[in-house]
């Protein structure tokens, strides 16, 4: 089948990246876009992962959207209180750790913490160069490298207003390179063995995107494609979201995303240019809406402003492309707020979609290898975020504690591992490798969380040293790792401070 014309139906930050997308890679095709003047978007997407800048290179956009959209830069994510209660903090910097001079990848900074007992946060202090300037609130772009390690294209990502950015992707991006854009609610449906056959008796295409949000109107109402529920490794399905205003912006907005752990779930604090965008996300299996209302509203200390219920349908349809429809955003899937991976899935797939479409013709087999690969790609993150569960040991409510009796793998039950990803690679590397990849965020949330990969009863098992044989190896990996820590500290306070460079972005 040859696709030339294709409609979008749905806008917000789904439905625009969808545009732009298409429209960037196929110029020739008729791209148009039918969103409801009705309905309003979800609009909470606000942190991304630094893949977005490798979508934003494909499409040639720049960091001119970002006084447009409220934006500020993001290095890190910042997780609180997951392990234990009163536990403490650690960070998930974007990049790549720094692993010159370490004998044996990242179990040098492990070996070291049992030398000296180090605080879980000089983890990422130790390996991510970029750290020094979330510790001090600095940013710059390193084009000089004086910060050896630290990429800004690879190592940052943004915060920004989505629902601002869909705009500004419309209005600046889509209809100036020729996506039709139209604004009608959807009435009519007309379905053949194609698919979709016409909206409201008029809109025909060879391909429909849905980008419809939760109510996945042609995919899950039209043609009722199933839907795979995540709920047994996943704990949450609902959420609040406000925004507040900054007291004292200067100090208040860090190039981090928060993450902090409280009684029934976790409460997210994004800083953007003008103001802070906070949601709690929790289980309406433990906590009535109106509670976690309360609730929240007491760990924010204000009921002053706007709140948001929104509730979340985590998981993914069985297939997001079926017959003449192509699922993109919460119309395909959703896994949780955690880890910012709601515009994460949309751009990804995307390029998943463009690299199908680019054949010229699209056959049954190029969309099944489409639905398996997003499909598996999917999974890998749904697990990653839902090893921040399951690595904890809280028990100090009903909802932690069954958080840390679920059953999160029936694969490790079972011991009949199909594919080492997910959990069964943390697994595995845990109990065979004693080392985490760092090619993954698993070794940052993993150590956060007290799960080492290896320990000195096993170090000195396996290679038969003596406890002062082992201290005087460790010795050198501590004094190196403090000795990088320190320099980078010096170049991180030399930079200028993260918002007099938003300042100069957004005030001039």
């Amino acid at each position: 089948m040859e696709i030339k014309n294709i409609t979008i139906v749905g806008g917000g930050s789904a439905g625009w990246m969808t545009a732009a997308t298409l429209i960037h890679q196929f110029p020739d095709k008729n791209i148009t876009l039918i969103e409801s003047p009705t309905t309003p978007t979800v609009g909470v997407g606000e942190s991304t992962l630094g893949h977005i800048k490798g979508w934003m290179h494909l499409l040639d956009i720049d960091e001119s959207f970002m006084k447009d959209c409220d934006a500020s830069y993001k290095l890190s994510i910042r997780f609180e209180d997951f392990y234990k209660k009163d536990y403490g903090y650690f960070h998930y910097p974007f990049g790549v750790p720094n692993l010159e001079g370490n004998n044996h990848l990242l179990n040098d900074w492990y070996l070291a913490s049992f030398y000296k007992k180090l605080p879980i946060t000089d983890y990422a202090d130790s390996l991510f160069p970029g750290m020094s300037l979330v510790n001090n609130k600095r940013l710059f772009k390193n084009q000089d490298n004086s910060l050896e390690g630290f990429n800004f294209q690879r190592d940052v990502a943004y915060h920004f207003d989505a629902t601002k950015f869909g705009l500004w992707l419309k209005n600046n991006y889509c209809i100036p390179r020729g996506v039709k854009y139209i604004s009608e609610d959807i009435n009519d449906i007309k379905l053949n063995y194609e698919g979709i056959e016409s909206l409201n008796n008029k809109h025909k295409a060879d391909l429909f995107i849905d980008c419809t949000g939760f109510k996945s109107l042609l995919l899950a109402k039209q043609l009722k494609e199933p839907f795979d529920s995540y709920e047994n490794i996943l704990p949450n399905n609902s959420a609040w979201a406000t925004r507040q205003p900054y007291t004292d912006k200067e100090k208040q907005i860090n190039p981090y995303t928060d993450c902090k752990a409280v009684e029934n779930g976790w409460i997210w604090n994004i800083p953007l240019w003008s103001r802070m965008g906070t949601g709690y996300v929790y289980s309406n299996k433990f906590i009535s809406d109106e509670d976690a209302l309360k609730q929240f509203q007491g760990h924010i200390g204000t009921s002053e402003l706007e709140f948001r219920n929104i509730k979340m349908r985590v998981g993914l349809h069985k297939r997001l492309w079926v017959k003449n429809v192509c699922a993109i955003g919460l119309s395909a899937g959703f896994i949780e707020p955690l880890e910012s991976n709601g515009l994460f899935t949309v751009h990804e797939f995307l390029i998943k979609l463009v690299r199908t479409l680019k054949r010229g013709h699209t056959s049954q087999w190029d969309k099944d290898v489409f639905n398996a690969g997003c499909k598996s790609m999917f999974r890998e993150f749904a697990e990653f975020v839902s090893m921040h569960y399951a690595f904890s040991h809280r028990e100090d409510t009903p909802y932690w504690k069954a958080v840390s009796e679920r059953v999160y793998c029936q694969d490790l039950i079972d011991q009949k591992p199909q594919f080492i990803n997910g959990f069964v690679l943390a697994a595995y590397n845990k109990i065979r490798d004693y080392h985490f990849s760092h090619n993954t965020g698993v070794h940052c949330v993993a150590t956060g969380l007290n799960y080492f990969p290896t320990d000195i009863a096993s170090v000195l098992s396996e290679t038969k040293m003596t406890q002062k044989q082992f201290n005087d190896l460790c010795k050198n990996s501590y004094e190196h790792l403090q000795r990088k820590k320190q320099e980078w500290q010096e170049v991180a306070l030399k930079q200028p401070t993260l918002f007099q460079t938003l300042k100069n972005i957004h005030e001039n």
